[in-house]
């Protein structure tokens, strides 16, 4: 390994810092998804029961103590719930607009270190073969394969050190992009369902 970090050159490290950012933001995306995900039925189930009871204030507490964006939306309809139900939706609709960019934060940051890796182990490719044929052209006559050896190491192990890093931060963006997904998917079902909720069981004034 240390061999490698010495001959893969100036690029190489480029690719390993990207790689490693490229490593926390994935982490961190991936925490900030699992907390935001809830069993979104059940807790409407219990919302229900304590609205149900005619507790408003139970049930802006366990909305408090839920995590997540849905959460967060169930709460601002049970705030809003004496305004009417078009109060209501718009209400939702405004919440939904200010959570999406949460869900969706640095995952374009993610992505362009993840396309981005592979063309820099193809520069350092490319600089490896200059390297390689440049110290051939200067000795000249002298020239030896090792010269020669080297200069396409450093390309290689470039190109190889680009992929590596490609291809799991790839495969960790979709993964991430299909769990924002499934929490907006989420997200439509709760406000859909709150607003028969609060509307049914609260005291709607006329708009």
């Amino acid at each position: 390994m240390p061999n490698l970090l010495v001959n893969g050159g100036e690029i190489l490290w480029v690719i390993i810092f990207a790689g490693a950012a490229g490593m926390v933001i994935f982490i961190e995306r991936a925490l900030h998804c699992h907390r935001a995900q809830i069993n979104s039925t059940e807790f409407l189930n219990g919302v229900r029961t304590v609205i149900k009871r005619d507790n408003i204030v139970e049930a802006i507490s366990i909305c408090d103590a839920t995590p997540g964006p849905v959460s967060r939306l169930v709460k601002t309809a049970i705030l809003n719930r004496d305004h009417g139900r078009e109060r209501v939706r718009e209400a939702l609709e405004e919440a939904g607009l200010a959570e999406v960019p949460r869900l969706e934060e640095r995952l374009d940051l993610l992505a362009t270190i993840a396309q981005l890796a592979p063309l820099l182990g193809l520069l350092g490719t490319v600089l490896g073969f200059i390297k390689a044929f440049t110290s051939l052209q200067a000795e000249g006559p002298y020239a030896h394969g090792g010269m020669l050896a080297q200069g396409i190491g450093q390309a290689l192990i470039c190109c190889a050190a680009g992929l590596t890093v490609a291809i799991p931060l790839h495969a960790g963006y979709n993964y991430l992009v299909s769990r924002v997904n499934n929490i907006m998917s989420d997200m439509g079902r709760a406000a859909n369902e709150i607003i028969g909720i609060v509307t049914e069981n609260g005291r709607p004034k006329p708009a």
